[in-house]
Order: structure tokens, then sequence, then C-alpha cells
């Protein structure tokens, strides 16, 4: 989980997400609309007798914060709370189990604030299953395929890795950047993921604003979009000047067509 505003178990429930599943949460900085929502979070696991342990990636203050709230209203909790210190000012390596790698990405906002890279690890080979039974291949062999070993048969002969295997989907790339102002400093760490997601707090008429509350418009996340060679852009963090967001989109597919605007409780693929 990427942030944790105020209501966001409430939309979790809307949208049957299986909250025993989540295991991380990655804090980007702390202004309320991102943590206002952590403290109920971890009171309605408490209760819902959660046991798994819960990783907080966050700012070392977050920790500071959270420990009396969590010491007043969640105590004996059933579960562990692990903090995990991050750096928002410097790109590292935050996170990585045996298929996704996290990263922070600097950004520009008032507060020390950081965007998320998701690396997804590359796959095994694809196993063709109507193939692996012709050739009666043992079990305690498949994970050795899958790995790309060719396999030879009790006569010695050697099938090709080929025969048993097709090529994996290949890993994807998803930046999560938010809030920042205009900053070009990101494009090296953000060059050709399969989607981005940039602010757009602004039209371009506001830019001046944006400038000055380090926030960005709808063209100038486009214009990361494109110069980063992104494949694809989702824009969010709208003002609420704007009812209708239909002019923050139109504004950024001026400059990279393809484009999207974040709305509550929509998958989008990647």
């Amino acid at each position: 989980m990427i942030d944790c505003g105020e209501g966001a178990q409430i939309r979790m429930r809307q949208m049957n997400v299986k909250t025993a599943r989540l295991g991380h949460i990655f804090i980007s900085h702390l202004h309320g609309d991102h943590v206002f929502g952590l403290i109920g979070l971890i009171s309605s696991f408490g209760m819902l007798n959660r046991t798994a342990d819960l990783h907080i990636h966050a700012a070392a203050a977050l920790e500071t914060i959270l420990k009396p709230q969590l010491s007043f209203f969640c105590e004996e909790l059933p579960f562990q709370i692990i903090f995990h210190v991050i750096n928002p000012s410097v790109y590292e390596l935050i996170f990585e189990d045996r298929t996704v790698s996290v990263y922070t990405i600097p950004l520009k906002h008032r507060v020390p604030a950081c965007g998320f890279l998701f690396e997804e690890k590359p796959r095994d080979r694809a196993i063709l299953r109507d193939m692996i039974d012709f050739y009666n291949v043992p079990v305690w062999r498949i994970p050795k395929i899958k790995q790309g070993e060719d396999f030879i048969t009790a006569e010695g002969d050697v099938i090709a890795n080929s025969v048993f295997t097709k090529a994996p989907e290949p890993p994807k790339r998803y930046a999560y950047c938010s809030d920042t102002a205009y900053s070009e400093k990101i494009l090296p760490f953000i060059e050709g993921v399969d989607c981005l997601y940039h602010e757009a707090t602004f039209m371009n008429d506001e830019k001046v604003r944006a400038s000055k509350t380090l926030h960005s418009t709808a063209e100038q996340a486009a214009t990361i979009a494109c110069k980063a060679r992104v494949g694809k852009l989702i824009i969010g963090h709208y003002s609420a000047r704007y009812n209708d967001k239909n002019g923050l989109l139109h504004e950024a597919k001026s400059v990279f067509e393809n484009t999207f605007l974040a709305e509550d409780m929509k998958s989008y693929d990647i």
C-alpha cells in the first residue's frame, strides 16, 4: 500500500480488498492527506485479530508521531508493527522479496518527500504442460527447466529447453510520484517505466501557484512522462477547485497522449 489517507480502510472495504494480505505500507511524506488513515487502519486490524506483522516504511519522524497514538489507542495489538526508516532525499533500495524490488525516488516538496519505484523481478520461463507430460519429465526436474535448463532423457537425448517452456511476461516497472514540484532530477530513476503516477494538482494557468506550493501542473506531469519515455501516465492529486477534471486531462494529453485520470476505486492495467 502506498500512503494511507483518511478513509483508506473504508475504500478498501468498498473494493473488497483482502486486508489480511497487506504486509507493507510505504509512506511518501508526512502530510495529513497521506497518513491520517494509518492509526485507524492499524486499530481496525487489531480488532480483526490480525496476527501477521505490519511493516511501515517511512521517514523517521512517523514512528515518533505514531508511537504515542499506538500506546494510547492500540494497546496489546495481536501483531507487531515494524518501522523501517527511509531517507526521502536519496534514491535507494528500501525493500525486496523474491518478486519485487522497491526504491525511493527523491521528490521536491515542502517537507521531505519521496516517490517509490516498484520493479518486478524477472520470472522463470513458463512451463508448457503438454510437452512436460509428453516427455514424462519428472516433477523434480521442472524447477530447473523453468530456470532454462535443457532436459536429458533416459536414453541420453538432449531436448532443448524451448520445447518445454516459453518466455515469461517482461517484468513491469511502476513509479509513484506525489507530491512534487516539477523536477527533471527524477528522470533517470523513472526512465522507461511501464506506468507512471505523477501528481497534477493544477492546470497551467496556475503555474505560479504550483511553483509556490511545490506542486505540479498537468502539463508538467505530462512533460516528465514524455521526457522519461514512460508507457502510460496516470495523473492525480487534483486541487479541489476542479470539479471537472477533463481540463487537466486535455492539458496533459496535449503533451503526452497516453494519459489517464486517476479515479477513486478504479483499477488500471500496467
